[in-house]
């Protein structure tokens, strides 16, 4: 039997409940990512929402929907790090007690926001897949409430608003893109679009390295990937809902992957273009409007769903993509062992326009000679012609370069 899809009354109805709950976060034209992509392109900035997400909206939908013996129980739900603030916040509203199964190595901020909160912290497992199999198991032992992070009416509904927000900002949308991970988002953000202006067309975004949605659609149910790998730990999910499936199957108008290096490159431009700080999984559409892989009808709504990222990881994503943009290089050359010599070299960088970052000198090398040392450098470049420039130049001066 069909599974029945979230109505636009279930998403006007949520609405209602999320008044003075949420906020209506801005919707930017950005020339930058325009002028790259050759489209007119706006950002959602829903990372700027409470809690850094879009999963309030979903979260508090549903619990505030609970009756008194289901709040008394309190409510248990699994994240990697968004839905559990979602949960953790929306509980503390609602004046329900909340516990979350967090991964082992969910990035600090997220935990230490999820406890500040309010919400006890379970940390357990690898990935999200564990952490939902030991919050399940808590639930049957404890007698809970489940907040599932995607595969709900309520949540869909929740994460609908969003939808229905863009078009009030943007009532001629062409296309809205959507990061997907379990498919929450995008079915509740698809109901309240194609009910509202059929025409839109709605491109769903997967990490490449978790990308569940192709076999499950072609085999018409739920199909659990092996693993999943990527830096977008948000929409890292190995199975997607039969609920969230149904929807996509139904009202999302086509799916597209994108890999690691296109996120990073993507929350490069965000931080440096447009002063916007995303976390991986909340930059994965704008990565697919950069690669060009979907097909765009103008105006396109940029959905920008979480800013919840571990600064360290988004310095290695700052670096990371510098190296894509050849803006960043690691070298090695060789000296000879003498005074001045080291001075020579980075002199000829110097005038060369490259910046050093870091210098490390080594004598000790099986490759080099008894009168030589190696010299490794890390450089800042304008790009890959100027990293050319720069190679050229050592080479007619006689360094070998790596």
């Amino acid at each position: 039997m069909p599974l029945e899809l979230v109505a636009l009354s279930d998403i006007l109805a949520a609405r209602e409940r999320l008044a003075g709950v949420v906020q209506t976060t801005p919707l930017e034209p950005s020339h930058a990512v325009s002028e790259l992509a050759g489209l007119r392109a706006l950002l959602k900035c829903e990372h700027l929402q409470r809690t850094g997400s879009f999963k309030i909206r979903g979260a508090y939908n549903r619990i505030v929907q609970l009756d008194e013996a289901e709040r008394a129980r309190g409510v248990v739900c699994a994240s990697a790090g968004n839905h559990a603030q979602g949960v953790a916040l929306s509980a503390r509203l609602v004046g329900v007690r909340a516990t979350v199964f967090m991964p082992a190595a969910a990035p600090l901020p997220k935990v230490e926001a999820t406890r500040s909160y309010g919400a006890e912290v379970v940390l357990t497992g690898e990935g999200f897949d564990d952490a939902y199999e030991a919050a399940q198991k808590w639930t049957a032992d404890n007698g809970a409430v489940f907040v599932h992070p995607f595969d709900h009416p309520d949540i869909i509904a929740g994460q609908g608003t969003l939808g229905l927000e863009i078009l009030d900002q943007v009532p001629d949308a062409g296309t809205v893109v959507v990061p997907m991970g379990g498919g929450g988002l995008i079915s509740g953000v698809a109901a309240a679009v194609k009910a509202r202006k059929p025409d839109t067309r709605i491109v769903g975004v997967e990490a490449a390295g978790a990308a569940a949605f192709p076999a499950s659609l072609a085999a018409g149910q739920p199909c659990a990937l092996d693993s999943v790998s990527t830096i977008a730990d948000g929409i890292a999910v190995k199975t997607p809902g039969e609920l969230t499936l149904a929807h996509v199957r139904e009202l999302v108008d086509e799916c597209v992957t994108v890999s690691d290096e296109a996120i990073a490159r993507a929350v490069l431009l965000l931080v440096e273009r447009a002063k916007q700080v995303v976390e991986p999984s909340g930059a994965a559409g704008l990565a697919a409007v950069l690669e060009s892989s979907p097909t765009l009808v103008e105006p396109v709504v940029v959905l920008l769903c979480g800013g919840n990222v571990d600064p360290l990881l988004l310095a290695r994503i700052i670096h990371s993509g510098m190296f894509e943009e050849g803006r960043y290089l690691v070298m090695r050359t060789r000296l000879d062992d003498r005074p001045g010599a080291l001075s020579g070299l980075l002199g000829l960088l110097a005038e060369a326009g490259a910046n050093i970052v870091a210098v490390e000198h080594h004598r000790l090398a099986t490759r080099l000679g008894i009168l030589e040392v190696e010299v490794q450098l890390e450089l800042e470049t304008r790009g890959p012609d100027h990293i050319r420039e720069v190679v050229q130049t050592l080479r007619r001066h006689d360094y070998p370069v790596n």
